[in-house]
């Protein structure tokens, strides 16, 4: 087993789910609906379910308090009594109201010495799940926060002991923009507002915390990381595989670890919850704390993740490049392939930021090649050339491949070299060609912006906040932007996808004037 999931090389978590499949041939089936993708149904409740209508008696969301007693804790997205080390191992339903107004463990946070007159938050502090009445698109909005969020950020006093807190990051799954920035960031929160100096990296994702005799622990300091940001990747060498969780509490409690921060996708958190799950069976007091990380933005749950607007400004760039290379020939059409393996919003995103797109193909959405040559050959006559953008993941049944990888997951046919060879055929016997554009990873190995960089530094503060507090196997979000914390759990069973009824998929549809056969019109009428 060992030997098949090292030479195949794979994610942290599928690594860990390979083993399991080795003794059971049994496979969670993807839940897909609008907007969503399911990968891991089992993590939500049946009534927690994207796009299940909620029960009238749970429709309620939360009481004047702020507490949702008719919700039990397993589906409240607030109760985090089992995710605190202060009541973690206590029957959640010694719990009714979740959180307790006055922490049984009182530490003084330093930052309350430090800087006098500073606000902090109340510990019962929440985000409501929905801003939204008489909603259109209630049918398809998700349950799974209706219990509401706990907000994320300092509070006046904490679970940890900083003197006592040694500290370790870990970068996992493929490059992102903003990875250094987060590093940064946690790094400088916990030096200069908790006082923390015992702060570690380990390299290499998840092998670097269950073989650390292997792999390089970086020990992190502001000076470390002054200028870390200016460059894209990880310093930490963000890496693939290695996940074994009875192994990673072992070498967490003989290094002396008590918070690690886990920066990674969906496959990654889920790992991060199975770390959980693990410490909390032996009873091992670590707060781990994830911080979400897609390019994709497929992220569920939340606004946004961290790097997607470095790759779609970076995207923006390439489709200008494609418009000049079809707009400079007669009949020219630019193929711009971006990245967007089950989710189109980094394609979406880039049509209209770049505001040159006549045709945008998602995941989200079936064409058939016949009305792509038709809306190419409209384009053509109306304007002489045409730009087209296509995530990776659209149009699979015309490139399906009939493999699966060792995870059972479908592998993916190149729609890009498909469209490019398709349309060719189609525009040589007019005079028309294509120019066809694969950055591939460059949009994803680019400097994080400012904005994005912004962002970052509150996800980052927000962790350590949140893990100082005593939290463990959570993630932090922005939602409704503001950043909270989530069940790692709720992140873990699945991916975000884009609705074809959001304002942003219509916009998209509106700016690139694409005809309804191209838009999920079929989709939208249901």
């Amino acid at each position: 087993a060992a030997a098949l999931i090292t030479g195949l090389g794979l994610g942290a978590a599928a690594a860990y789910l390979v083993a399991k499949m080795l003794a059971s041939p049994a496979f969670e089936n993807d839940v897909r609906g609008e907007g969503y993708m399911l990968r891991r149904p089992s993590l939500l409740s049946q009534k927690n379910l994207l796009g299940e209508p909620a029960e009238p008696s749970l429709r309620k969301s939360s009481d004047n308090d702020g507490t949702s007693a008719e919700l039990p804790p397993s589906d409240d997205s607030s109760h985090l009594s089992e995710h605190h080390l202060g009541a973690w191992l206590d029957d959640p339903a010694s719990h009714p109201c979740w959180p307790q107004k006055h922490s049984a463990k009182k530490v003084l946070n330093p930052m309350a010495r430090a800087r006098p007159g500073m606000n902090f938050l109340n510990t019962d502090e929440k985000v409501l799940g929905s801003i939204l009445l008489n909603d259109s698109k209630a049918s398809i909005r998700s349950n799974a926060l209706r219990g509401n969020c706990i907000r994320a950020n300092a509070t006046e006093y904490i679970f940890w002991e900083p003197a006592k807190v040694k500290a370790v990051m870990v970068t996992c799954g493929g490059l992102c923009p903003g990875l250094n920035s987060i590093i940064k960031g946690v790094t400088n929160c916990l030096w200069h507002d908790y006082n923390v100096r015992k702060i570690y990296g380990a390299t290499g994702g998840y092998n670097g915390l269950s073989a650390p005799d292997k792999y390089q622990m970086l020990e992190l300091n502001p000076e470390v990381v002054r200028e870390i940001h200016m460059k894209g990747g990880s310093i930490l060498k963000a890496g693939r595989g290695g996940f074994d969780a009875p192994k990673i509490c072992k070498s967490l409690q003989q290094l002396g670890i008590n918070l690690l921060f886990v920066i990674g996708g969906d496959g990654t958190q889920f790992a991060g919850h199975l770390l959980y799950e693990e410490a909390r069976r032996q009873r091992l007091p670590i707060s781990i704390v994830g911080v979400p990380k897609s390019i994709d933005n497929d992220v569920l749950f939340v606004d946004r993740t961290f790097g997607f607007d470095s790759a779609v400004e970076s995207a923006a760039e390439v489709i200008r490049n494609g418009w000049v290379e079809a707009s400079s020939c007669e009949k020219g059409v630019g193929i711009v392939k971006l990245m967007g393996r089950d989710a189109g919003f980094v394609a979406a995103h880039a049509a209209l930021a770049s505001n040159l797109v006549d045709l945008c193909l998602v995941p989200e959405v079936k064409v058939t090649m016949e009305d792509v040559c038709e809306h190419v050959d409209d384009v053509l006559k109306r304007k002489k050339y045409m730009v087209i953008v296509v995530a990776e993941g659209a149009g699979q049944d015309l490139v399906a491949t009939g493999e699966k990888d060792a995870t059972g997951h479908t592998v993916y046919g190149d729609i890009g070299v498909y469209l490019r060879d398709t349309l060719n055929k189609h525009l040589k016997p007019q005079g028309g060609r294509t120019f066809y554009i694969d950055p591939s990873y460059i949009i994803r190995s680019v400097p994080v912006t400012p904005n994005d960089h912004i962002y970052c530094s509150r996800l980052a503060n927000n962790a350590v906040h949140t893990a100082m507090r005593g939290y463990t196997g959570v993630c932090v979000g922005a939602i409704h932007n503001v950043i909270c914390i989530l069940k790692s759990k709720l992140i873990a069973s699945g991916k975000k996808q884009i609705k074809v009824k959001s304002t942003t998929w219509q916009s998209c549809v509106q700016n690139c004037h694409m005809p309804h056969s191209l838009s999920g019109g079929a989709q939208l009428a249901r």
